[in-house]
């Protein structure tokens, strides 16, 4: 296991579509250690999730977990999740505004519009199927991390540039209302 250097902004691969994994391959040791590394780098850069292609391995896999998270205390906690292949459905026309920001975009955050509720078909890592349906911040975790898979960066989603802000900018100025709008919109749907 090893932490690994995490591509950002400007960096090609970050806007390659990942390819999709096969059941060998799967299976492999080279990509069960690509899984290990991803969930040492996420942790140990206190990130909500990671996708492959942000360490420079342009393939469908991703991780995800919430738990005591520093950087985002209001969101749900989401165990530790490692999605292959992952298929993102959206369940109905509801969305939310998340400020959003990225390991692979440093220190810059913007309010993205994503899916209240989406339907994530995946294998895990050792190829069993899931077909679950996320709610909330945890959907928008999810919507995220598919982002990356298919070379899509929150940037490109944020619809108005006046909410680009720094981590520092935006802790002095406007933390204190999203975290109250946010946590009310967590109260309402759950995860």
């Amino acid at each position: 296991m090893a932490v690994r250097t995490i591509a950002t902004v400007g960096h090609p691969v970050l806007r390659e579509a990942a390819r999709t994994i096969g059941e060998d391959e799967l299976a492999s040791p080279a990509l069960q250690q690509l899984v290990d590394d991803l969930i040492d780098t996420m942790r140990a850069a206190a990130g909500a999730g990671l996708a492959a292609n942000q360490v420079g391995e342009p393939v469908r896999v991703a991780v995800i977990e919430v738990a005591d998270n520093p950087r985002y205390p209001y969101k749900p906690r989401i165990p530790l999740t490692v999605v292959v292949n992952p298929v993102l459905t959206p369940l109905d026309d509801e969305m939310v505004a998340i400020n959003e920001g990225c390991l692979s975009v440093p220190d810059l955050r913007g309010e993205v519009q994503r899916h209240v509720n989406v339907r994530v078909q995946y294998l895990d890592r050792f190829g069993v199927a899931h077909d679950e349906v996320k709610r909330g911040l945890t959907a928008g975790t999810f919507q995220h991390e598919c982002d990356h898979l298919d070379g899509v960066l929150f940037l490109d989603r944020v619809q108005d540039p006046t909410t680009f802000t720094t981590w520092e900018q935006f802790e002095r100025h406007h933390r204190a209302a999203f975290v109250a709008r946010i946590t009310a919109f967590v109260d309402r749907v759950g995860s």
